[in-house]
């Protein structure tokens, strides 16, 4: 009996396998699977795993750039990881920008990135313990030698730089063509620009103080002259108590002669109305950085601007423009999801892709996976600075700037003099630096 089962079972299995031979492709006679039918289901794929990112960002001209590519993150991180990416973007005014970051980082609600000033911010959030170590990322690599040490602070790269500066005011090339006018290099060779310019009914300066931070970069750049020219120890003097403001007072020189010769109603101009007025040639000259080139040329196309160093005293040596690393992205040491945070950072200097933003946003190449041609009034710029007449921006305790910006708005409303502003931003700097002991 046991035989005869033993027989029928190998007979059985023989027809099995001789039936599912003919689907064999093997070389070696191994059986293959024979297809499903053409209407069975697949079985489920693996659910996607759902990750909510909250990314700040000081300046709102660029939330149509940042969507875009957020969503090309977003299908990224889908196609290689399986992770469902939601990124709320939060894009305040930049004067209001700085203020509201710092109440979020300081009351335990940090978004998981945020934009930052390389020079201003870094050394104080770092030591709240704001900022991640981000030196070990693989964008970290590809940073050009210049630009990773405005981002680096304790050894460490705590930031990605969005922006690498060469900056000074902007000028219309056309309007100095047509009346045979060179950028000037002295005060007095700009009051000689202003006065041809006023003679052929040109306005010299597009004044836009609705938001303070503008007229704070005429500030930016006067100090920056002088004390890099006249007073290069002034800074670590503040430090200590020993010095003053009314030892670079002559900032003020360059700020009554753009204040004096600008636009009507500057309070009623912000960044974006001041881009479509110098692009329609309402002024010859702005002093603002080529970070409104995008805003300036969506305006006008053919518009032909140059980048030059503003004059802050006779002496040509004070005329430079500013070297620097601007806004740049951090992570926050508590994001709970940091390892995505992670690959969103890195991938704003993607290999593949971030040359195309950079380009768009009109934003200088930071790392050398960008291949893309800098910009004609960058390559003027660069042209100060290969003569040696450029200076790192300068490092000022946390809240001068915001000061400066106010003081600057109330100065040209003559609502303060010089010396009420000399006082006020000394105690500013006094009371920062005790902050920090």
């Amino acid at each position: 009996m046991k035989k005869a089962l033993h027989l029928m079972l190998s007979v059985t299995l023989l027809g099995a396998m001789v039936g599912c031979g003919t689907n064999s492709n093997s070389s070696n006679g191994a059986v293959e699977a024979t297809p499903a039918p053409a209407d069975s289901k697949p079985a489920a794929s693996t659910p996607a795993k759902k990750v909510e990112l909250k990314v700040f960002m000081g300046f709102p001209r660029f939330k149509d750039q940042f969507d875009k590519y957020f969503e090309q993150f977003k299908a990224k991180e889908k196609a290689e990881k399986n992770i469902d990416v939601t990124i709320n973007l939060e894009m305040p005014n930049p004067d209001q920008a700085k203020q509201i970051l710092q109440t979020r980082l300081s009351s335990n609600d940090a978004p998981d990135l945020f934009t930052l000033h390389a020079v201003a911010d870094v050394p104080s959030y770092y030591k709240a313990g704001y900022l991640s170590d981000l030196s070990n990322q693989p964008f970290a690599a590809g940073l050009f030698d210049n630009v990773k040490k405005t981002v680096t602070f304790d050894g460490k790269i705590v930031a990605l730089p969005l922006e690498s500066l060469e900056w000074g005011y902007l000028y219309n090339k056309k309007v100095f063509n047509d009346l045979s006018l060179k950028a000037p290099q002295t005060l007095d060779e700009m009051k000689a620009v202003i006065e041809k310019l006023k003679a052929n009914k040109v306005t010299p300066f597009e004044l836009s103080f609705q938001e303070a931070w503008i007229p704070q970069l005429i500030m930016a750049l006067s100090l920056g002259g002088i004390v890099n020219s006249e007073h290069p120890d002034w800074i670590q003097k503040m430090n200590k108590g020993e010095a003053s403001y009314k030892d670079v007072q002559d900032v003020f020189n360059i700020i009554d002669i753009v204040m004096q010769n600008g636009t009507d109603k500057p309070f009623e101009v912000g960044s974006a109305q001041g881009s479509t007025d110098f692009a329609n040639g309402k002024a010859a000259m702005w002093v603002q950085g080529p970070w409104q080139a995008e805003a300036i040329q969506k305006v006008n196309p053919k518009i032909e601007f140059g980048v030059a160093p503003l004059p802050v005293s006779n002496n040509p040596k004070g005329t430079m423009i500013n070297l620097s690393t601007s806004t740049s992205l951090a992570v926050s040491p508590t994001s709970k999801n940091k390892e995505v945070a992670m690959d969103l950072l890195n991938y704003i200097l993607d290999a593949k892709d971030s040359s195309a933003l950079f380009q768009e946003l009109k934003f200088n190449p930071v790392s050398k996976v960008h291949t893309y041609k800098s910009f004609p009034w960058i390559d003027e710029a660069m042209t100060y600075v290969s003569q040696g007449k450029a200076y790192q921006d300068l490092s000022l305790p946390n809240g001068i700037t915001d000061e400066q910006a106010k003081l600057l708005q109330s100065y040209y409303a003559k609502q303060v003099t010089k010396d009420e502003i000399i006082k006020a931003l000394d105690k500013k700097w006094a009371d920062a630096i005790k902050g920090q002991q």
